[in-house]
């Protein structure tokens, strides 16, 4: 059930975004910070057809990835049991933000949908022009995102996909109807991520919990030898859905990356913080009560990310959700 990573994007859409990339990291170190959306401003959107390539071709198979807000507050989410895959990420402040992504089947709702930042981006390039689903976002980054190999979806853009939920105060209370951006869900096949899928590899050590801390969050994964999945909770407390259901990955990858100051500020003046998901480095593979340390590689952002054991040989993940964390270096 292995998946490869998707062709190569032209040389010069790449160049294109790089220079873009340059230009705003430049245009940051000005020391004027714009605010960023964080449910308490007006929601930074583009202009109607004015994404990637100046249309919305919302019918060709891509993933939809939903950026979901992850403070206490937006507790609990809709939703993300269907994820394929969770990606963890840290945010201003020290505090934790997901980015959930659907293939294999669309929720009737998810959220609460939260802003963008600068690496989603580069993490998003591993996709065929990926559907992002977003609230907004700050001001000079917006001109990237719209200009990104990508179809950026925001509440001002599409009438009827988002909504808001009076049993949450804002900014945690607005819900995304995914099939108002996609018809279906793509399959499979649109999941260019470079893991693969099969029986667990030799070796690895026992482990029934692991806990990845930001400065303000905290992830832990335990695992449930009775469901066959690792059970999460977030800042100490168990994780479940709306419906109140257990969010029960299949498989965990705590992937350690350079978190580095990005170009961009939040509405107080602190750096969002810029997660490098392309280059090589060490990661840990929970899966079956296990755990194995492996090496990670992407090479570009085109590609997706391989994990591979010290022998060079693939990991395999199970069957099932994948939530990749990041952890700094």
């Amino acid at each position: 059930m292995g998946h490869k990573a998707h062709t190569r994007r032209a040389t010069t859409t790449v160049a294109l975004l790089a220079a873009m990339v340059t230009g705003g990291l430049a245009a940051g170190c000005t020391g004027q910070h714009a605010p960023i959306d964080d449910g308490r401003g007006q929601l930074q959107t583009s202009p109607p057809g004015q994404d990637g390539d100046g249309s919305d071709d919302l019918s060709a198979p891509s993933v939809l990835a939903v950026k979901i807000d992850n403070a206490p507050g937006a507790r609990p989410q809709t939703g993300i049991r269907s994820a394929d895959i969770v990606y963890a990420e840290q945010v201003e402040g020290g505090l934790s933000r997901l980015m959930a992504v659907f293939a294999t089947k669309l929720p009737k709702d998810v959220g609460p949908v939260r802003s963008a930042r600068e690496s989603d981006l580069e993490l998003l390039r591993q996709f065929d022009k990926p559907v992002l689903a977003f609230s907004g976002a700050q001001g000079k980054l917006m001109p990237l995102i719209n200009r990104a190999p990508l179809t950026p979806q925001t509440p001002g853009k599409v009438s009827g996909a988002y909504y808001r939920d009076s049993a949450k105060p804002a900014p945690h209370n607005l819900y995304l109807r995914p099939e108002r951006l996609i018809s279906s869900a793509p399959g499979a096949d649109a999941l260019t991520t470079g893991f693969q899928y099969g029986a667990a590899p030799s070796g690895g050590k026992a482990e029934t919990s692991r806990t990845v801390r930001y400065p303000a969050a905290s992830f832990t994964f335990t695992w449930s030898a009775n469901r066959a999945r690792w059970l999460v909770s977030m800042d100490g407390t168990p994780t479940v859905t709306t419906d109140g259901k257990r969010v029960v990955p299949a498989t965990v990858v705590v992937q350690y990356v350079t978190i580095r100051p990005s170009a961009f500020h939040d509405f107080l003046g602190a750096n969002t913080p810029y997660t490098e998901t392309v280059g090589s480095g060490r990661a840990q593979v929970l899966r079956g009560g296990r755990a194995y340390d492996v090496n990670w590689k992407r090479e570009k952002a085109t590609d997706g990310t391989s994990f591979t054991t010290k022998d060079g040989m693939p990991v395999n993940f199970a069957k099932g959700q994948v939530w990749v964390v990041f952890a700094e270096k």
